[in-house]
């Protein structure tokens, strides 16, 4: 890989890049935007903004990335030093600006006749109108940001006390939920501005996950925004052995706005669309129904709901609640600048996460928290096309790829061409059985279905890289090992032939003739010896029974037969009332 999509085209000279003349270039592009009455970045679709080649790009346009899979835009390599920014530091979160930097500038429309980078997808340019040079707390603190975009109706009431009094009371949990929140918030704020839609909304992974994209429900929901499986596939976040887009930031964020959009246009009111995120909108329309039926209000405090749907929104007002109004619970925010936390650095060639990791100069912890889709230790670039990565740290990455010598990735995949036993596939990709086991979480017992992927060992002189198709699909399918049959020895009866035989254990009359060496036609003389092969199971249920267990089983038989006492029978006049998802 060679660094691209980040960096301007190499300046004429080093000192185009120093912090003064970022600085003074900044300014006078402000100046020239104040003047000239520009006051956004160009809409979606009118192409990606740029900088003249002497100003080195800002947080704010390098950040705004948009979903998952969008592709970047290319640009020319980068220099050693071609991002370096005061505004962030490496690693160090949204809250480490350097005291004094300069504030975060919105570009003006791109120029074609001043050179500059592509630094945005066309279709992820944010409108933004936050010029105003007395907004300076707004344009500073992405609290105040939040706090200025709620829209959603307030709500009143016990349940709102109630969770106000229990975050209220975790100021520990409060703190750690909002310093990890304060990873993704000002992406989702974007997000949520440029649609048009609620700041409060900005706010609901901290009652679905306290922002934890790691999270992983009982009922198996999963990522900041705790999407089922099926959901996620019906707003195509791929679930395959390699990655999990409900954990991806931008993926997952991207889809559970549509959701809540697609909610709110069918219910006409944030409150219920809502409940019917957490509660599904069929629950909603027939709880809706039902009111309308009986005369009764449609409104979310009016409808009759689980307790988990009816603390859903009262949750999410106290933590507005406690956002708007920190002090008044004894609790304070940390300070979250008004810039993003990430941006997305192209990925070329699978490499290996612990690697990627590294050359970004991160602890594996801290991209994981970045990049939490990743199943395997193996990032394939086909599936995944883009990182994010802290501003600095992208820089080192992008500059540690392009001096890395040797391989990139030290996993691939290996697709079963038919049905397979661990030890053959292990013999086969060079590997022990007891790790590839491991590794793919293969249990004892178990064959590996056809058309299966497998994550082994990649050879150093493989040149390839996992194709696209098998990046987004590949599943692994297993099934229960076949027993080895065992040898059941018995006299014909009477009139057995080949045919009675084969029905009473059964078996196809070829099998029989086989294992006895005799034709499909042939019959038995009465005593004869004879064999069968059965699985284990088969041979001990068609064995013939003794005297006493015959006896046995006839006495259970008997009993199963015979009628329970009144107390104990089920009254099947009333059918057994079942939850409804």
């Amino acid at each position: 890989m060679t660094p691209a999509l980040l960096s301007a085209p190499a300046p004429r000279s080093t000192d185009a890049l120093r912090p003064t003349h970022w600085r003074r270039a900044a300014a006078a592009l402000l100046a020239c935007m104040a003047l000239a009455g520009c006051a956004q970045l160009p809409q979606a679709g009118s192409g990606p903004a740029s900088l003249p080649d002497t100003a080195a790009p800002t947080p704010a346009m390098a950040g705004a990335v948009g979903p998952a899979g969008s592709g970047a835009a290319a640009a020319t390599p980068a220099p050693a030093a071609d991002l370096a920014s005061p505004a962030v530091a490496a690693g160090a979160g949204p809250a480490a600006a350097a005291e004094g930097s300069t504030a975060t500038i919105s570009p003006p429309a791109a120029n074609p006749n001043v050179a500059g980078p592509a630094l945005l997808p066309a279709s992820t340019s944010v409108a933004r109108s936050r010029l105003d040079p007395t907004a300076d707390s707004e344009r500073s603190d992405l609290w105040a940001r939040v706090r200025a975009g709620y829209a959603m109706p307030d709500l009143d009431g016990e349940l709102v006390a109630k969770w106000e009094q229990w975050y209220g009371s975790r100021p520990d949990y409060v703190q750690r939920m909002t310093e990890r929140g304060g990873r993704y918030l000002f992406y989702i704020v974007e997000e949520i501005e440029r649609r048009g839609m609620p700041s409060d909304l900005a706010l609901l992974p901290f009652i679905e996950s306290a922002f934890n994209p790691q999270a992983v429900s009982s009922a198996r929901a999963s990522g900041m925004w705790q999407f089922m499986p099926a959901t996620g596939r019906d707003f195509e976040l791929r679930q395959n052995l390699f990655r999990d887009d409900r954990r991806s930031i931008l993926a997952s964020t991207q889809a559970a706005l549509d959701y809540l959009q697609r909610l709110h246009t069918r219910f006409g009111d944030w409150h219920l669309a809502l409940a019917a995120y957490n509660w599904g909108q069929g629950n909603v329309q027939r709880a809706i129904e039902r009111n309308q039926k009986a005369g009764l209000g449609t409104r979310y405090t009016d409808l009759r709901m689980p307790d988990e749907t009816r603390n859903y929104v009262p949750k999410l007002q106290a933590v507005k609640n406690l956002v708007a109004r920190p002090s008044a619970y004894g609790l304070v925010l940390p300070p979250l600048q008004n810039h993003p936390f990430f941006l997305s650095v192209p990925v070329e060639r699978d490499i290996d996460v612990a690697l990627a990791a590294r050359l970004a100069g991160l602890p594996l912890e801290d991209f994981q928290q970045l990049n939490p889709q990743m199943n395997k230790p193996v990032i394939l670039a086909a599936g995944t096309p883009m990182l994010l990565l802290p501003y600095d740290n992208a820089n080192q990455f992008l500059r540690g790829v392009a001096s890395h010598r040797g391989p990139l990735a030290s996993w691939t995949a290996w697709v079963a061409q038919r049905n397979i036993r661990p030890a053959e596939a292990a013999r086969i990709v060079g590997m022990p059985e007891d790790r590839l086991r491991e590794i793919n979480r293969i249990p004892p017992r178990m064959l590996v279905k056809q058309g299966s992927t497998l994550l082994v060992p990649r050879a150093a002189t493989a040149a390839h890289d996992v194709a696209l198709h098998v990046a987004d699909n590949a599943a692994l399918a297993l099934a229960p090992e076949a027993r080895p049959l065992r040898r059941v020895t018995f006299k014909a009866k009477p009139g057995d032939t080949v045919a009675s035989v084969a029905r009473r254990y059964k078996l196809s009359p070829a099998q029989v003739a086989q294992w006895n060496r005799v034709g499909p036609q042939a019959k038995f003389k009465a005593g004869q010896s004879l064999m069968v092969m059965l699985a284990p199971a088969a041979a001990k249920k068609g064995a013939p029974a003794r005297r006493g267990q015959k006896l046995a089983q006839t006495s259970a038989a008997s009993q199963a037969r015979a009628k329970p006492p009144a107390s104990q029978r089920a009254d099947r006049s009333r059918p057994q009332r079942l939850a409804r998802n």
